[in-house]
């Protein structure tokens, strides 16, 4: 695949994502020195996220254990603070385009690919928890732009779904492993899984990295990782969900180093990548691990009413909608549920459940 005028593959050093995510604070200087510090680095792209609180929560959504553990208690209000305006957004991909990056979005809801359109974004890439939100894989199908799909708390299975979903943009997408655990235990980090992600996907295999450590670059590039993410901050010890899982400056230098370090090892050894592979056939799966239970139910997104509906309606598809949490039917399903009918009424903003319809 290609983004921009870079192309990502085994055969290429690997493209590295600074992942801005919502360590900006919501404060716009804070995203422009965090582009400039991942541009100086030497990454090759930034990545914002894209969501609005009252479009991605309802009113069951709930807090991930990391989350409350960095001091957050109400995830609605979480989220709306750490919004990013339009505005915002333009400025942080017009200084990535200057200082040679491309930028990246990740959006969390299928009404907002279309405000992503109007911005200029090189690529999309989707939140593991939306490995199953078929809408909106797509919506971001429908852009014609790269797309790398993320794969945290998924099984093997679900990534074979949403490959054959993806499958019209196979030439413009990367896959990547992830543990969805934030941070990540260096011992649970699960690399291992990107051998079983290159059986089922022919395309470049990466590694969304939620490590709190630098030198993880190089085992994984040395594994095959073709793209690394990794998030980014000024400051760990700042209150927020995300900073204590994140890089400061001194450690995203060192992380782009481990990264170059692994290619020139794995270019200079052909046979390397065939033993390391052959090692992590026999080590291990794409599996959920325990760590990343809570926020595969917290993350993920289910349907849910737009409007209150009354008993004996029949659901069309201007009638839902898709938030926060997993605990309903999830998005794929949406076939399945437009065209029943309610056997009791419903609020706006409540999860569709099976027991709902007749």
């Amino acid at each position: 695949m290609r983004i921009r005028q870079r192309e990502i593959g085994p055969h290429r050093d690997p493209y590295l994502i600074a992942e801005i995510g919502v360590n900006h604070d919501g404060m716009v200087d804070r995203a422009l020195a965090l582009t400039q510090i991942a541009a100086e680095a030497g990454c090759d792209a930034v990545k914002l996220q894209l969501f609005k609180a009252d479009l991605l929560m309802s009113s069951a959504a709930r807090l991930a254990t990391y989350q409350e553990t960095a001091g957050e208690t109400d995830p609605h209000a979480m989220l709306r603070r750490l919004e990013m305006t339009q505005d915002a957004m333009t400025r942080v991909v017009d200084l990535a385009h200057t200082a040679g990056m491309a930028a990246i979005v990740t959006c969390f809801s299928v009404e907002l690919v279309a405000i992503a359109q109007t911005l200029d974004f090189d690529a999309y890439k989707t939140a593991s928890p939306d490995i199953v939100h078929k809408p909106l894989l797509d919506a971001l199908l429908a852009t014609g732009k790269p797309l790398i799909v993320s794969t945290g708390a998924s099984t093997i299975e679900e990534v074979q779904s949403a490959l054959t979903w993806l499958a019209p943009a196979h030439d413009r997408m990367a896959l990547l492993q992830c543990v969805s655990s934030y941070p990540t235990r260096p011992d649970q980090a699960a690399m291992e899984a990107m051998a079983d992600l290159r059986r089922v996907f022919s395309g470049p295999v990466g590694y969304s990295d939620h490590t709190a450590q630098a030198d993880t670059a190089c085992k994984a590039v040395l594994m095959g990782a073709c793209v690394l993410e990794k998030h980014i901050t000024l400051d760990r010890t700042l209150e927020g969900p995300d900073h204590a899982a994140s890089l400061e400056p001194p450690g995203l230098r060192r992380y782009v180093k481990e990264a170059a370090e692994g290619y020139r090892i794995r270019a200079a050894n052909p046979p390397y990548r065939d033993k390391i592979d052959a090692k992590a056939e026999a080590k291990g799966r794409k599996v959920v691990l325990d760590c990343e239970r809570d926020v595969r139910t917290v993350s993920r997104q289910s349907i849910v009413t737009r409007r209150p509906l009354p008993q004996g309606h029949r659901l069309g598809v201007e009638d839902l909608t898709f938030k926060r949490p997993g605990t309903g039917i999830l998005p794929f399903r949406i076939h399945e549920v437009v065209g029943r009918t309610l056997n009791k009424p419903l609020a706006a903003d409540a999860l569709v459940m099976e027991a709902d319809l007749a």
